[in-house]
């Protein structure tokens, strides 16, 4: 197994920074005022330009990354979708939940005429993940959302794949100019004082971010401590708990079991909606069910980590949490760089509050529970996470009500039967969760991410010429709510 990493680029200084933000504020009015069409269009060219160097791409993040080509094959797949779904958004036109209320009598008096919708916030710093290099890093989710809102971006590139991240940028960077778009619209900046210095720069208006919680934290502490303040949306941690009822391990204990190590395995088990501790009832049915994810662990091979420093951090995770947890089942051995998979069990009596604590890495914790009361008192150990995840058999999904909204107050997603890894990007979609797992009640995949790069602007009174087109009399060009009616476009 190759776990070669390349070399670090190129820090961007204090100047540099200035530079580049400087421009993006110059170009935040003019893009602001595109019409939705246009917006559309240069989302759809980045798609473009991402799947024609498609080849060349995945074998520079594999160099990086060690993800292997299928992965990263279908993960510039997923990218460019989300970038066409965000165009698809923004042609559609409701996330700017436009509103007319037309002057009239009201019971308090004469009401003026107000006019109401979204519009796009300013300079956005995005903060490219670790974990996927493409879909959450440099045109990833945050990126797509805040141009589809209408806003420049600068993104700070993770240290774990710098030569993709540069690569993604000269894709970019001539979409971007050919579609017209002004100068500063799109930039990459690189280095750990860069990252500080954007998320503090007067000029950004709001920033994403998907990594670790004290990471995290940090830029939020600094994003709330500015002269000016700004939204920080990041997602941060989270230990996805799944909850395997009674009559879920009698109905398939052999399948959940091997289901739930495939999950756990998952891009090396670094994959945020990793299941991180499974709740399995006492007794035979559950014995099957961590037999058979235990005998998956035993088998799994070596899995490459995305930097040494997560591999050695990693280790260190399993061993702290072994010694409060009996090792049920380990990998075979790493190599430098890479992550031996590992399975620990403990009863519910004995759950310590660091078994909850989210390791990144292809570990889980199995946590047997003897009554729906001992599988509560678990539930509520656990912080926020993004999703949790109830496995049921199907015909059993009435069993532990009270575990199960328990569960439900946690999270962001609940799923049933079924395995949290995979987030389908859809209008539906909530990605997002309680802290710690966000610091938001925003979500970063599906449309309504968009939200998160907007502010409401009400117009009263105003002449015709100063309003969006969106929100002029005539026959509507969006859906928009007119006096309380929500009235569609006609197609």
């Amino acid at each position: 197994m190759d776990v070669t990493r390349t070399g670090e680029a190129q820090e961007t200084t204090p100047d540099e920074l200035d530079a580049v933000v400087g421009s993006a504020s110059g170009a935040a009015q003019a893009l602001a005022a595109w019409p939705r069409e246009r917006r559309a269009h240069l989302l759809d060219a980045l798609a473009d330009a991402l799947e024609g160097d498609r080849d060349a791409l995945v074998a520079e993040a594999d160099r990086e990354t060690a993800l292997g080509p299928g992965r990263l094959g279908g993960e510039i797949t997923r990218t460019a979708y989300q970038l066409r779904f965000f165009a698809e958004v923004v042609r559609e036109g409701a996330y700017l939940e436009a509103t007319v209320d037309h002057a009239g009598p009201t019971p308090m008096g004469p009401r003026p005429d107000l006019r109401r919708m979204l519009v796009p916030l300013g300079p956005v710093a995005v903060y490219a993940a670790s974990n996927f290099p493409f879909a959450f890093s440099v045109l990833g989710g945050d990126t797509a959302s805040a141009l589809a809102a209408g806003n420049p971006v600068v993104v700070k590139a993770h240290p774990g794949h710098p030569a993709t991240s540069d690569r993604v940028a000269r894709l970019a960077e001539p979409a971007v100019a050919a579609a017209g778009a002004p100068p500063g619209t799109f930039a990459v900046v690189h280095g750990f004082d860069a990252g500080r210095r954007l998320v503090s720069h007067p000029a950004i208006r709001a920033a994403g971010f998907t990594g670790s919680l004290a990471g995290g934290r940090a830029l939020a502490d600094a994003a709330a401590a500015r002269p000016t303040p700004i939204p920080f949306y990041g997602e941060l941690s989270s230990i996805n708990p799944v909850l395997v009822t009674p009559g879920g391990a009698l109905h398939d204990a052999e399948g959940y079991g091997a289901g739930l190590a495939t999950s756990v395995l998952q891009g090396g088990g670094q994959f945020c909606t990793k299941p991180g501790l499974v709740l399995v009832p006492a007794g035979e049915a559950g014995d099957r069910v961590v037999s058979a994810l235990a005998e998956a662990i035993e088998r799994a091979p070596a899995l490459p980590a995305l930097t040494t420093g997560m591999a050695d951090a990693y280790e260190k995770g399993v061993a702290a949490r072994s010694a409060a947890a009996a090792l049920r089942a380990r990998g075979n051995e790493a190599e430098p760089g890479a992550t031996r998979p590992a399975l620990l069990e403990v009863t519910a009596g004995s759950l310590t509050a660091q078994l909850v604590e989210e390791c990144f890495g292809p570990l889980a914790v199995v946590v047997r529970y003897g009554s729906e009361a001992e599988a509560v008192a678990v539930v509520e150990q656990v912080e926020g996470s993004l999703t949790a995840t109830v496995l049921t058999g199907g015909a059993s999904d009435q069993e532990l009500p009270a575990a199960r909204a328990a569960l439900a107050a946690r999270a962001g997603r609940v799923l049933y039967d079924g395995y949290p890894t995979g987030v389908a990007v859809s209008w539906a979609q909530h990605h997002g969760g309680p802290w710690p797992s966000t610091n938001t009640l925003h979500t970063s995949v599906g449309a309504t991410a968009i939200r998160r790069f907007l502010r409401p602007l009400a117009w009263q009174q105003a002449p015709e010429h100063a309003l969006p087109v969106e929100l002029r009399d005539g026959p509507p060009v969006v859906p928009v709510r007119i006096d309380g009616r929500l009235v569609l476009p006609e197609r």
